[in-house]
């Protein structure tokens, strides 16, 4: 009853039928922070697998299954993607940048940026065994280009 009393306030998918289909590149990425010792020893692995192998792959899994997770976005035919992590023990950081590509009528920012929070969550997951500190920061885009919107660099 309440969702007819607000009309057009009610949750629905954005018409996209009308857009054309073109190439839409997203680049997103972000950050995993902890202390230089607990980033060695997730470095060196874990009882369970290399903890920076997983985070790819989950990483990858959840770039495929943003419309399943976000009420809002389309399923998107992806037509590749990439996870890379540069970690510095040094520093105690690992930094996630992830890439999605489709030929599309919508973009694929939010299919990057969930890729990128997914992987840092995996990583997380097992460095918080070393530094119940861990931070997730900076998930941003940080360029996109396709569709009638044009390109955007940070």
């Amino acid at each position: 009853m309440e969702d007819e009393a607000r009309g057009t306030d009610a949750s629905r998918l954005v018409e996209v039928g009308d857009k054309e289909v073109t190439v839409r590149v997203a680049v997103a990425d972000g950050t995993v922070v902890m202390t230089p010792d607990a980033c060695r020893r997730l470095l060196a692995g874990s009882p369970k697998g290399d903890p920076l192998e997983a985070a790819r792959v989950a990483g990858l899994l959840a770039m495929k299954r943003t419309a399943d997770l976000l009420p809002f976005c389309h399923p998107v035919a992806l037509t590749g993607g990439e996870v890379s992590l540069a970690p510095d023990a040094d520093a105690g950081v690992i930094r996630v940048r992830a890439s999605a590509r489709a030929a599309d009528r919508t973009g694929v920012e939010m299919e990057a940026l969930t890729a990128v929070a997914v992987a840092a969550l995996s990583l997380y997951d097992t460095a918080k065994a070393y530094d119940r500190g861990v931070a997730i920061t900076d998930v941003r885009l940080l360029e996109k280009r396709g569709g009638r919107s044009g390109e955007y660099r940070r």
